[in-house]
């Protein structure tokens, strides 16, 4: 299956997500990235409710974010995604949170994959390895 490239995932800034300087709530850039990574592989042909019927999941491991400016309440949001490392029990995605052209935040979130029956982390899974696709 196939995505546009980029991927972008459009988010509206909700009253919810805005603290009492008027700006996102620090918390809701996670959020953010997570929301973007399902709809990436999603995309890209593995709904998040297919990999957990497949037995598989993937756990959040690192993250890092730089953040270079606020975004408020009712801004369009769009959360640009690329692939940047496949390993083989692993795999790591670039975040750009972007607003009216401009950058908001820059993340990179290293995820794992691991069984759902608990007994701990497994190599990616082929159908897995194909909603990813190639590092950009």
């Amino acid at each position: 299956m196939s995505r546009p490239v980029p991927f972008v995932h459009p988010i509206t800034v909700r009253y919810l997500e805005v603290d009492r300087q008027g700006v996102v709530f620090n918390m809701w850039y996670l959020a953010y990235l997570d929301d973007a990574m399902t709809a990436f592989l999603c995309e890209g042909g593995m709904p998040y409710g297919e990999m957990l019927a497949a037995g598989y999941d993937v756990q959040v491991v690192h993250t890092e974010l730089d953040w270079h400016g606020p975004l408020g309440l009712g801004d369009p949001v769009g959360v640009r995604v690329a692939v940047a490392h496949v390993g083989r029990k692993s795999f790591t995605l670039r975040f750009r949170v972007e607003s009216s052209a401009r950058v908001a935040a820059e993340a990179s979130t290293v995820y794992v994959a691991v069984r759902t029956d608990g007994s701990g982390t497994c190599e990616l899974p082929p159908t897995l390895l194909g909603a990813l696709g190639p590092p950009a």
